[in-house]
Protein backbone atom coordinates (compact mmCIF):
# COMPACT_ATOMS: atom_id res chain seq x y z
CA UNK A 1 0.00 0.00 0.00
CA UNK A 2 1.21 3.46 -0.90
CA UNK A 3 1.88 6.32 1.73
CA UNK A 4 1.04 10.20 1.69
CA UNK A 5 3.52 12.44 2.66
CA UNK A 6 1.99 15.50 3.95
CA UNK A 7 3.10 18.62 5.14
CA UNK A 8 1.12 21.80 6.22
CA UNK A 9 1.78 24.95 4.42
CA UNK A 10 -0.62 27.30 6.27
CA UNK A 11 -1.04 28.10 10.15
CA UNK A 12 -3.94 26.79 11.95
CA UNK A 13 -4.20 30.64 13.53
CA UNK A 14 -8.29 31.27 13.07
CA UNK A 15 -9.30 28.15 12.08
CA UNK A 16 -12.12 26.26 12.94
CA UNK A 17 -11.81 24.09 15.96
CA UNK A 18 -12.82 20.91 13.51
CA UNK A 19 -9.83 21.67 11.26
CA UNK A 20 -7.28 22.23 13.94
CA UNK A 21 -8.28 19.25 15.07
CA UNK A 22 -8.02 17.33 12.01
CA UNK A 23 -4.78 18.66 11.24
CA UNK A 24 -3.95 17.66 15.11
CA UNK A 25 -4.84 13.85 14.21
CA UNK A 26 -2.71 13.89 11.23
CA UNK A 27 0.45 14.58 13.31
CA UNK A 28 0.54 18.46 12.32
CA UNK A 29 1.03 21.32 14.61
CA UNK A 30 3.01 24.19 13.14
CA UNK A 31 3.48 25.17 10.01
CA UNK A 32 6.59 22.95 8.14
CA UNK A 33 6.02 19.99 9.94
CA UNK A 34 5.35 16.86 7.86
CA UNK A 35 4.05 13.09 8.07
CA UNK A 36 3.75 9.96 6.63
CA UNK A 37 0.39 8.54 6.66
CA UNK A 38 -0.84 5.39 4.97
CA UNK A 39 -2.96 5.94 1.66
CA UNK A 40 -6.51 4.68 2.55
CA UNK A 41 -10.10 6.23 2.99
CA UNK A 42 -9.78 7.67 6.50
CA UNK A 43 -6.39 9.75 5.43
CA UNK A 44 -8.25 11.08 2.53
CA UNK A 45 -11.17 12.15 4.51
CA UNK A 46 -8.72 14.13 6.65
CA UNK A 47 -7.23 15.58 3.41
CA UNK A 48 -10.29 16.58 1.70
CA UNK A 49 -11.15 17.76 4.97
CA UNK A 50 -8.38 20.46 5.51
CA UNK A 51 -6.56 20.07 1.79
CA UNK A 52 -6.42 23.57 1.77
CA UNK A 53 -3.88 23.93 4.36
CA UNK A 54 -1.78 20.99 3.08
CA UNK A 55 0.63 19.76 0.57
CA UNK A 56 0.34 16.15 -0.19
CA UNK A 57 2.99 13.45 -2.10
CA UNK A 58 2.59 10.23 -3.11
CA UNK A 59 5.77 8.31 -1.40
Amino acid sequence: MANLKIKLVKSLFGRLDKHIATANSLGLKKIGDETVQPDNEQTRGKIAKIGYMLKVTEE
